[in-house]
């Protein structure tokens, strides 16, 4: 889809028609689970935990602020704030290495690759604890893996292989972090209604947001004082926090290899039926079909990395301008949340995917505006039409986002939910990937280089008007039900 979402790429979409920075956090998957009974026990136990501290914590978007809750909410906090380097890296490659809109489409497509076995790192996760733990020492790991990435930019890279290899570290980083504390998210969205499950993404979303807002504006000034490599030894500090409230995560120590596996014959065993299960529950229509349509729905092309060099080498802004124009769209993408989490939570997915899909392809249009000049004609500038255009986009795109991700939760098979919600996220993020390299692949043949964007405006349009193609699929989600409390678990069926 076309519209604009100030969120890591990954936001599963990774579209960003006015800022085609190369995020890194592309969130939204989970542990691998291989049985289900030991899951199942300690999700009573902190449930009983939850219901001991209920009276004395704090909500927020609805939901219990537990220490788990608030050590979710702050690795996605951290997600949002390592925002300060995007405009670093854009203008870093753009300037320093001197690539064209192309060449940075492919970075930013390699370097969400980590996102797309996301279930790998559940599996190592679950299967291999480290010192002791299955969830805090990977969070630890995470965390210093992300700040070496940082350094090595701030330090050494020089050519845009060392760039492409240090933002796939930083990326992996990220997307271990998510794997780790999406698993808290699953636990507590299954059974839940589609308004509580609209929570939990809520609170996970709005304190990314937040991060953004808190790093948006300083991004474009540091960039014009300091330079890139300030920027980026100043990131690598902020990947440390995620080590940090890992231990604010309650979890009981393992010894030795999670779940009694091992390295022999038990281990491929369980690897095996790991797999048979997944498919099992993978090929059931009712879970097929809908993924099917959020991998679709993802794959159409983007024309990001080529605005931002027409914004830059074109139009001219600058740096502190980009900053501020962050800012905008992480305040936008705060109100998208709380849009959809006071709103919309409640209204059938079918039709928040319809109405918000042609809306955002007919407001994805106006880039057009920009790029032809048409709205100085209206005595708007530049500026001010990025601004408000940014805006409204980045709303609706945080608006379109949400129920991704709560379809994603809810068509969870029952006993598998976080092997399956981490595989789910991660096909969608595979038809993000595969929509960045298909608006790659138009930039080249169209011809829009560094300097030269006379088909500009014909790739924004086949991009917004791709956006509309899976619409005819919407039949292929599950048929809406009125919200309500009550379990909606989808049963696997015998295989």
């Amino acid at each position: 889809m076309a519209v604009t979402v100030a969120v890591p790429e990954d936001p599963v979409q990774q579209d960003n028609d006015a800022e085609p920075l190369l995020y890194s956090t592309n969130r939204n998957e989970d542990l691998l689970t291989t049985t289900s009974n030991e899951d199942s026990s300690s999700s009573d136990k902190s449930g009983s935990h939850k219901e001991k501290n209920s009276v004395s914590s704090g909500r927020c978007f609805g939901v219990e602020l537990t220490p788990d809750n608030i050590a979710v909410a702050m690795v996605y906090f951290v997600q949002g704030v390592l925002g300060l380097s995007d405009l670093a890296v854009s203008y870093y490659l753009k300037d320093d290495l001197h690539l064209d809109p192309a060449e940075t489409a492919v970075i930013s497509g390699f370097s969400s690759l980590p996102w797309l076995i996301k279930p790998l790192y559940g599996f190592i996760s679950d299967s291999f604890p480290l010192f002791g733990y299955r969830r805090r020492s990977y969070l630890v790991l995470s965390g210093l893996l992300g700040a070496l990435s940082w350094f090595l930019m701030a330090t050494f890279v020089d050519s845009k292989y060392g760039a492409a290899f240090c933002i796939l570290i930083g990326s992996l980083s990220v997307a271990f972090s998510d794997v780790v504390v999406d698993s808290m998210v699953v636990e507590r969205a299954r059974g839940e209604s589609q308004s509580m499950s609209g929570s939990l993404q809520s609170l996970c979303w709005g304190s990314s947001a937040c991060g953004g807002i808190v790093s948006s504006y300083f991004s474009g000034s540091l960039v014009e004082v300091y330079g890139v490599r300030s920027v980026f030894g100043v990131t690598a500090l902020l990947p440390l926090i995620t080590s940090a409230v890992s231990l604010l995560v309650k979890e009981e120590p393992v010894h030795g290899p999670a779940r009694g596996l091992s390295l022999g014959n038990g281990f491929f065993e369980s690897s095996k039926n790991s797999i048979i299960q997944l498919w099992g529950a993978v090929k059931q229509p009712n879970v097929f079909l809908p993924t099917l349509f959020i991998f679709l729905f993802q794959a159409t092309p983007q024309s990001g990395s080529a605005t931002f060099f027409f914004i830059t080498n074109k139009l001219g802004f600058t740096p502190e301008f980009l900053g501020r124009l962050k800012l905008v769209t992480s305040v936008a993408s705060l109100i998208g949340v709380a849009l959809y989490n006071g709103f919309l939570k409640k209204v059938p997915l079918r039709k928040i995917f319809l109405v918000t899909t042609i809306i955002g392809s007919a407001l994805g249009m106006t880039q057009v505006l920009l790029v032809t000049g048409l709205n100085r004609k209206f005595g708007i500038s530049d500026e001010w039409f990025s601004i408000g255009d940014s805006l409204i986009l980045s709303v609706l795109g945080q608006a379109f986002f949400m129920p991704v991700l709560v379809l994603a939760a809810r068509i969870c098979p029952l006993g598998m939910e976080a092997t399956f919600f981490a595989t789910l996220m991660s096909i969608a993020n595979g038809g993000g990937t595969l929509g960045g390299l298909l608006g790659a692949g138009l930039t080249h043949i169209l011809g829009v280089t560094k300097d030269k964007f006379d088909n500009l405006a014909l790739l924004i349009i086949i991009c917004n008007v791709s956006s509309l193609l899976p619409l005819p699929l919407l039949g292929l989600l599950p048929r809406d039900e009125p919200d309500s409390d009550e379990n909606t678990d989808i049963e696997m069926t015998p295989y």
